[in-house]
């Protein structure tokens, strides 16, 4: 399975089904979000007094992670405790659901207003994972993975996305558990042990690492290569052409 020449290379053309994030893998959308949690909590941190918003704050407590989850625990790194709320709540409450769902509010309007390109090189890479006969799928926290796919024009590539819709529905846990890894590999058909998970995020990166799968290709778009490596990766490449 494995190469030796000035580093460990993976031979990911023998596994059966690649498990693929989306934000920040596929499409630079992780930008769109950070600016979108930035927006949110630098309106809601300068009304508590709390101490501001820190870029690194996106990698350290939400990247990867569903939704709510980011909002709990980037509320808890400032020591804020607020209520749930309903799953719908207004975006205009102060509650963990109310944040969250202005930051998909947030969100959806900068798609709206600037596109999506996706990463040329994640496009030559799934097109080669295509033609080699590897299954796909598309696994995110993210609720608008669907969306975001056809708005890239990469959904005819993915038979399964698992999203955070999905993952609700069917009562799974988000990452870093491999729960919606696992359950993606199920729905391709393909035993875990022959997909490789390819992740941008550190909690996706301990996502495929605590799953039984062949491989974690770990894509740094600003998380780290060693941070990553700690993580799980078994690889770390800064844009995945560089895999061809």
């Amino acid at each position: 399975m494995w190469t030796t020449m000035t580093e460990t290379i993976l031979d990911w053309k023998a596994a059966g089904a690649l498990l693929i994030d989306l934000d920040g893998v596929l499409t630079p959308t992780a930008v769109v979000h950070e600016q979108a949690w930035q927006q949110l909590f630098d309106g809601y941190l300068a009304e508590t007094g709390h101490p501001g918003y820190r870029a690194s704050d996106y990698f350290d407590f939400i990247d990867g992670k569903p939704r709510f989850d980011g909002v709990r625990d980037f509320l808890a790194s400032r020591g804020i405790t607020l209520p749930e709320g309903p799953l719908d709540d207004d975006p205009a409450h102060l509650s963990v659901h109310g944040l969250g769902n202005k930051k998909n509010l947030v969100f959806n309007t900068i798609v709206k207003t600037t596109g999506v390109q996706p990463y040329p090189g994640s496009v030559r890479f799934v097109e080669a994972a295509q033609a080699h006969g590897l299954k796909l799928a598309v696994v995110s926290s993210s609720r608008n993975a669907p969306a975001v796919l056809a708005a890239a024009g990469l959904q005819d590539y993915f038979p399964v996305v698992v999203d955070g819709e999905v993952a609700a529905a069917a009562g799974l846990p988000g990452k870093p558990d491999h729960d919606t890894f696992t359950y993606a590999a199920g729905l391709l058909g393909v035993p875990t042990g022959d997909c490789i998970v390819v992740e941008d995020a550190v909690s996706g990166v301990q996502a495929g690492s605590a799953g039984d799968f062949q491989a974690v290709i770990g894509v740094d778009r600003g998380a780290g290569r060693q941070t990553l490596l700690d993580a799980g990766a078994t690889v770390v490449v800064n844009d995945l052409d560089e895999l061809l």
